[in-house]
C-alpha cells in the first residue's frame, strides 16, 4: 500500500511541475498596472482591459453605498465608482 501512494505521489508531482513550466500562475493582481482607467465611465469593455492590465482573474464593481463582503481574494481587482458612474479607484483583493 505504501508503494501505491509513492507511485501516486510521484507521478501526480511530475504532472504538476510540467503545467507550471509551461503557464506560470500569476502572483495577483497589479491594480498600479490599471491606473489610467480612473475617471473612465464604467462598461463592460473597460472591465475587460482593468482585468487584462493588472492580470487579475475576477472583477468586483463598488459603486458609492454599496455592501461589500471582506474577504481577500488576491485575484480579484475592485473597481470602485463615484455617484457619476466613473471610475474613482482601483484596488486588488
Amino acid at each position: 500500500m505504501k508503494s501505491l501512494i509513492a507511485v501516486l505521489a510521484l507521478s501526480l508531482s511530475g504532472c504538476a511541475t510540467a503545467a507550471t513550466e509551461e503557464a506560470p500562475a500569476r502572483a495577483g493582481c497589479d491594480a498600479e498596472a490599471a491606473a489610467a482607467l480612473v475617471g473612465r465611465p464604467a462598461t463592460a469593455e473597460l472591465g475587460a482591459e482593468a482585468l487584462r492590465l493588472a492580470g487579475a482573474r475576477r472583477l468586483r464593481w463598488i459603486r458609492p453605498g454599496d455592501m461589500v463582503t471582506m474577504d481577500y481574494s488576491p485575484q480579484r481587482l475592485n473597481i470602485h465608482l463615484d455617484a457619476r458612474g466613473r471610475v474613482e479607484r482601483l484596488a486588488c483583493g
